[in-house]
């Protein structure tokens, strides 16, 4: 991916140098192996990660929050944070100009860097979650440590796999705008858990689409993509599919319990908004056939 010179956000919040680390339950420090089986039960099962850990741990709660610190640019002398702050940075043209063609106007996203553990407007955040976003208040949270996991233990590298990460997240930030999270939000409670999860999976196909959407407009503009990059973004979202992790986990695949959807269906909505670049074309919650 052609990233290096571009545009930097200053909407990142670096709160690594804040007593970090590993998260701590109950007085112990909590290894990536425990890590990675909270973070694939979570995705598979629909656990919160922060109760997984806890089981995995002993229990007890969690300490060395990091607190919220100002936003401002990215370290220059850190490769990693630069890099996911150009490609912050990239998603804010390009939603910025897709708003206001519609007549509307994108409110930027921040995008915190942690290490551990932090506190959000959603609760704690763990780095076992992995990347995630809070609509409270309207964050991207990342520990950078994920991008390990995602290469070493999930079997995805590439830069262009990294950057389809913080798209799929930015995406959900855009439901959030469009009034979509809240619309699904509402359902809760009101319908089956396998119609919970349903609804789970539309919404996060509907986040991969519009990292494609994302995707496309950025290489239109901005010719970001070089030989390799959609495969490895491809495989990203098959690596993340809910069939995938559960095999991974040595289990069975049960599709009732899927809440982020199959390899295939994440590989399909993501190029169908690489290919189209438009927003109707990722309505997932129409579709008859995800």
């Amino acid at each position: 991916m052609r990233w290096d010179g571009n545009r930097e956000s200053e909407n990142i919040e670096d709160r690594r140098g804040q007593g970090g680390g590993s998260p701590v339950f109950g007085g112990r420090s909590i290894g990536i192996g425990t890590i990675v089986v909270a973070l694939i039960g979570g995705w598979v099962l629909g656990i919160n990660p922060l109760t997984l850990l806890g089981m995995l741990s002993g229990g007890g709660s969690p300490v060395a929050v990091q607190q919220p610190a100002p936003a401002g640019r990215a370290p220059a002398d850190d490769t990693m944070a630069r890099f996911v702050s150009t490609v912050l940075a990239d998603t804010e043209d390009v939603w910025g100009d897709l708003f206001r063609k519609n007549g509307g106007s994108y409110q930027q996203p921040r995008l915190v860097l942690f290490r551990g553990a932090t506190q959000t407007a959603c609760g704690t955040g763990q780095s076992a979650m992995g990347p995630f976003y809070c609509p409270a208040d309207q964050k991207v949270y990342i520990d950078l440590g994920f991008y390990q996991t995602l290469k070493d233990q999930l079997g995805a590298p590439g830069d262009f796999a990294q950057a389809y990460v913080i798209a799929h997240e930015v995406g959900h930030h855009v439901q959030h705008l469009l009034g979509i999270t809240d619309k699904v939000d509402s359902m809760r409670g009101r319908v089956s858990k396998a119609e919970q999860n349903q609804l789970s999976v539309r919404l996060e196909l509907q986040a991969d689409c519009l990292a494609g959407v994302w995707a496309h407009h950025a290489q239109n503009a901005r010719q970001i993509l070089e030989q390799g990059d959609v495969e490895e973004a491809m495989n990203a979202a098959a690596k993340i599919g809910d069939d995938a992790l559960q095999r991974s986990a040595g289990g069975a695949v049960v599709p009732d319990s899927f809440t982020h959807g199959s390899s295939a269906q994440r590989q399909r909505w993501f190029h169908s908004g690489l290919q189209r670049g438009e927003l109707k074309g990722c309505d997932t919650f129409s579709a008859r056939q995800l």
